[in-house]
């Protein structure tokens, strides 16, 4: 069966007390009776609601077939629900079969399971409060989908530098690459070859995205391979493209550019990290959650660049470093560019960490703070009310 455990090695009332109207302790009820209070139909057994395990199998039979797929689920479900599952399906229907059943692993608060009855849950909408949905989406797929990951707001933070560092390099390849195809697209007999390297790129990403996505769906790896050296192979070449070269080389790297830009898009696309916005729309988005993580509004950050400004003009390198050691803290990175000095999301050297503040059982409201200030500081509350779907 899906857990590997044997009948034998079973323990009957280890966990719960044996029902004495059970011919076998691992016997389980298709039907129960109603309860006082409780939603209930007439049957031959007289009133009463299907068992929870029943529930499912009714419902995959009725949408899906005796067969199908793919059938998901948390880790925790395995035994007994899902065995049970299959153990009435098959009595129902001889022929029922699932291809693949597929565990995940569960988002973890301080390495305990995220649960309404906790109350140690986070919504996805508090989250995407502070948070781009790409970074969350990233974050989650992170990891393994059958292994656990616990919830940090510096992972957070990592997915959503991740997330912007990838947009950042498609937007430069934009940029840096508008200039050469303003003409339109030239004629495919004139299209130049692209270069070993990026055939090599370009190679190597298809071959591991294929390999691993189908050897039990590793995204972890994808993330952090092949991925990683095409975005690399972007920058360099861009870096290049602004040496002097010949006409045939010089059409050799944009071609290259734009094979292995198109190939990493698709890549992002399959997994979710696309968006149906441009590449510059999505990065001001991250911008505009950074600086709501931060506390601060565009024009005080342009404020503090002029100030910075003006300080290393009167040599007050003092003055200039502690503003910009101070934004850095809450997650703006100055970057000074030629003759301009211009501002990014970073990782704030300061992270925020994230507390679960229990109002009630029902709406748990989430405190981010410093880490370091005093423990009672606090920064900011994510609202959220209401009902949400949760991680």
């Amino acid at each position: 069966m899906l857990s590997g455990q044997r009948l034998e090695h079973n323990r009957a009332g280890e966990r719960v007390a044996v029902d004495s109207r059970k011919r076998h302790p691992a016997d389980f009820a298709l039907w129960k009776a109603a309860k006082p209070g409780e939603p209930s139909w007439d049957s031959p057994w007289g009133p009463g609601r299907p068992g929870w395990h029943i529930e499912c199998s009714a419902m995959s039979a009725c949408y899906l077939t005796h067969k199908f797929d793919i059938h998901g689920g948390g880790i925790d479900l395995i035994f007994p629900h899902h065995e049970n599952e299959v153990a009435q399906s098959w009595a129902a229907d001889h022929e029922s079969h699932i291809s693949y059943w597929m565990h995940n692993g569960h988002v973890t608060n301080n390495n305990e399971k995220m649960s309404k009855s906790l109350g140690n849950f986070f919504t996805i909408r508090q989250i995407t409060e502070r948070y781009h949905p790409l970074a969350l989406r990233h974050f989650l797929i992170s990891a393994h989908y059958k292994s656990p990951l616990n919830y940090s707001i510096s992972q957070l933070e990592s997915s959503s530098d991740a997330i912007y560092y990838i947009f950042q390099t498609l937007q430069d390849c934009k940029d840096a690459l508008s200039p050469f195809l303003q003409g339109g697209a030239e004629k495919n007999e004139n299209v130049p070859q692209i270069n070993e390297a990026a055939k090599e790129c370009i190679k190597k990403l298809n071959v591991e995205f294929e390999t691993k996505m189908s050897d039990d769906l590793q995204t972890p790896v994808i993330l952090t391979g092949a991925l990683q050296e095409a975005l690399k192979f972007v920058n360099s070449s861009l870096k290049m493209l602004k040496k002097k070269m010949q006409k045939r080389a010089q059409s050799q790297l944009i071609q290259s550019l734009l094979e292995v830009e198109k190939e990493v898009g698709k890549v992002l696309d399959l997994l979710g990290l696309l968006s149906s916005k441009s590449y510059a729309e999505v990065l001001q988005q991250f911008k505009d959650k950074a600086l709501k993580r931060a506390g601060l509004a565009e024009d005080e950050v342009l404020h503090l660049i002029e100030e910075r400004t003006q300080a290393r003009i009167n040599k007050d390198f003092p003055k200039s470093d502690k503003i910009r050691t101070d934004l850095t803290a809450k997650g703006i990175a100055l970057m000074d560019v030629g003759n301009e000095t211009i501002w990014r999301p970073c990782i704030p050297t300061e992270p925020l960490v994230a507390e679960v503040v229990q109002r009630d059982q029902r709406a748990p409201t989430v405190e981010e703070k410093q880490s370091t200030p005093p423990v009672n500081q606090k920064v900011e509350e994510i609202p959220g009310n209401g009902p949400h779907k949760t991680t």
